[in-house]
């Protein structure tokens, strides 16, 4: 048993102990730095429970040797002589039962081998970061205030070599044609589906096995840095999902690490996911979450991110979620909340925006659980937003119906005013929605081909003048037949005919526009910032609402009609009288639509309507949507 560690103190330990380290990457893992004046790699990893731990790799021919426990921590660690960036190794554990003995990657360590391969690598930052103008301002970028409209995308299948063997792009490969691609469409943010290292690339990286390792599959640690620095320098911002909701049981990951069930719950009913067939953090050992906390502060600190997108929070927060009556242990009350996720939520939660007051938490979370997104020290779990599920379920299955049926559904759309408010909303048309059999968005449009880009263009019409921040999964802005798929390149032929380049022309205008007019954007989150006009045309599938910004003349007009049937003159109230000019239609024949419109300006009229002393006449286009601002 050793006293001496060059790395951890005395106050490391006990931070460790009790669940509140918020770094542990600087101490466990593998370090390369002088002890005693010598050159060489120290190795620290926690196994309580193991009669022997040896450390293992390239460096002895994979034969091992020797570790001593640090005092009563847990924790197990040597000093390699020699030893340094590169070096592949792994930790042998002894549990503490006869004849019981595994190999496992490190926990803690920031790179692994490319996978199939599982032993972890030695590795130091070299990175030199660009991004100070960015990060100096990036508190204005990700405010609530701020227009955020977020791209999400899977690295592995957004654009790919073929002549090269379907080969990934490296991250290098991908910073300039994202960066082009970003600009081009204005979206403010890039969110990654996970890039930490895991094992089986159909999981699509939400099985992770290194918590604190950037995959290797498309470069080094510093490679991954490099793309983040270059988006950040081109003014964008960068979302990673996380997942501390479970993990998987592969030989050389968690499960089971020292013999024990350490990371996770012994109890099946508590330790097993059965939607997933994956293992479930012990949320209450202290130990466990300072990994957790520490891993989720790790990307946010190396790696400089605007945020993280908190991934499966409905099953943390539930010990029924997906199981029967007799398969999940009540809590201590016999209810069915999972009180220590709760905590850890919020603790994780509290660390990261301690780490990065200028950063978003964003959660994806399915039920009606209520203040996710409200600060902890007033009852809340502390996330910054959250997924509305609810508008996608719905908004999905409205515009899945024949135009003919929509007025008897026009409840599906207007239903969310109810508790928009109640959260600080992402409205999300993710990757969930083009998986699994559902197809991609385009071919749920019902219609013929005019019809279903005429009812595509809406849709997004619709999301992006609603309140609430906006995300979009790849291929969707440029209208993919086909379902996503992990193992292929997005479908880029397709941005060369017409029909699909113009429904990126209607997104990256929607973007310009969510940015440019503050009534789109900065009160998403307030009563005032959305005031219905139309709510209740049921029989004409039509509605009309009003965003509002600060700023007297900071008012935007939306009428959206979901039926094929053009209307002459059709009157809804408005504010201010005098020029208002239509800056969308997307209808428009340069997006591909019948041309209906209003040649880009009405005067409005006096007299009451809609309750508003203003009104303007309309010519409302077929399964179109008009935004008009008043002239400045």
């Amino acid at each position: 048993m050793s006293d001496f560690h060059p790395i951890l103190s005395a106050e490391d330990l006990h931070l460790f102990n009790e669940g509140t380290h918020r770094q542990l990457w600087r101490k466990l893992g593998a370090h390369v730095m002088d002890v005693h004046g010598v050159r060489g790699t120290v190795f620290s990893v926690w196994a309580p429970n193991a009669r022997r731990v040896e450390l293992i790799g390239d460096f002895n021919g994979w034969i091992g040797s020797d570790m001593d426990p640090v005092q009563s921590s847990g924790i197990w660690t040597c000093f390699v002589p020699g030893v340094g960036e590169g070096t592949l190794y792994k930790y042998r554990i002894h549990g503490p039962f006869d004849g019981y003995r595994v190999e496992k990657a490190d926990p803690c360590g920031v790179c692994h081998e490319l996978p199939p391969r599982t032993a972890s690598v030695v590795s130091s930052d070299h990175y030199r970061w660009g991004d100070d103008a960015w990060m100096n301002a990036r508190g204005g970028h990700n405010a609530l205030t701020s227009a955020i409209s977020i791209y999400e995308l899977h690295l592995g299948s957004w654009r790919r070599v073929p002549e090269e063997a379907n080969r990934w792009l490296t991250y290098r490969e991908f910073a300039p044609l994202l960066i082009e691609y970003i600009k081009r469409t204005g979206f403010t943010h890039v969110q990654f589906m996970p890039l930490m290292e895991h094992p089986f690339s159909g999981s699509w990286g939400y099985q992770l096995t290194g918590y604190f390792a950037a995959t290797r599959r498309f470069g080094t640690p510093d490679d991954l840095k490099y793309l983040v620095d270059q988006l950040h320098q081109a003014g964008i911002g960068v979302i990673f999902d996380w997942v501390p909701s479970h993990f998987p049981s592969d030989e050389h990951g968690l499960g089971y690490f020292d013999g024990t069930h350490l990371y996770e719950h012994a109890d099946r009913r508590q330790g097993f996911h059965p939607d997933w067939q994956s293992l479930i953090f012990n949320y209450g050992r202290n130990e466990v979450r300072s990994f957790i906390i520490s891993s989720a502060v790790y990307w946010l600190r190396e790696f400089h991110a605007d945020g993280l997108r908190v991934d499966g929070v409905a099953s943390m927060l539930y010990l029924d979620y997906s199981r029967k009556e007799g398969e999940w242990v009540p809590n201590t009350y016999g209810g069915r909340e999972n009180l220590e996720a709760i905590s850890l939520l919020r603790d994780i939660n509290t660390a990261c925006y301690a780490e990065a007051p200028d950063i978003q938490m964003v959660a994806e979370e399915s039920t009606a659980w209520g203040g996710v997104s409200r600060p902890v020290e007033l009852g809340g779990l502390g996330f910054g937003m959250k997924w509305d599920m609810g508008w996608m379920h719905d908004t999905l299955q409205y515009f899945q119906r024949d135009p003919v049926h929509r007025s008897y559904h026009h409840s599906e759309l207007t239903f969310r005013a109810i508790y928009a408010l109640d959260e600080n909303f992402v409205l999300p048309l993710s990757h969930d929605e083009v998986v699994h059999g559902k197809g991609s968005l385009i071919n749920r449009m019902p219609g013929d081909d005019w019809q279903k880009f005429a009812n595509l263009r809406l849709l997004y019409s619709y999301m992006w003048t609603t309140p609430g921040k906006k995300l979009l999964f790849m291929g969707g802005e440029f209208a993919q037949w086909d379902e996503w798929n992990h193992d292929a390149s997005l479908s880029w032929d397709l941005v060369h005919y017409d029909r699909h380049r113009q429904v990126v022309d209607v997104v990256a205008r929607l973007n310009d526009l969510y940015r440019s007019l503050p009534a789109l954007h900065t009160r998403d989150y307030e009563p005032a910032g959305f005031e219905w006009v139309r709510l209740h045309d049921s029989t004409n599938s039509i509605l009309a609402y009003l965003r509002r910004g600060h700023g007297e003349k900071q008012w935007a007009l939306v009428v959206a009609n979901f039926t094929p049937t053009v209307h002459q003159e059709y009157r809804v109230g408005v504010p201010l009288g005098g020029l208002w000019e239509e800056v969308f239609n997307s209808d428009a024949a340069a997006f591909g639509g019948s041309n209906v419109g209003n040649a880009g300006r009405v005067v409005a009229s006096e007299g009451e309507c809609d309750g508003r002393p203003w009104s303007l006449t309309l010519q409302v286009p077929p399964l179109g949507a008009l935004i008009l601002t008043p002239a400045v």
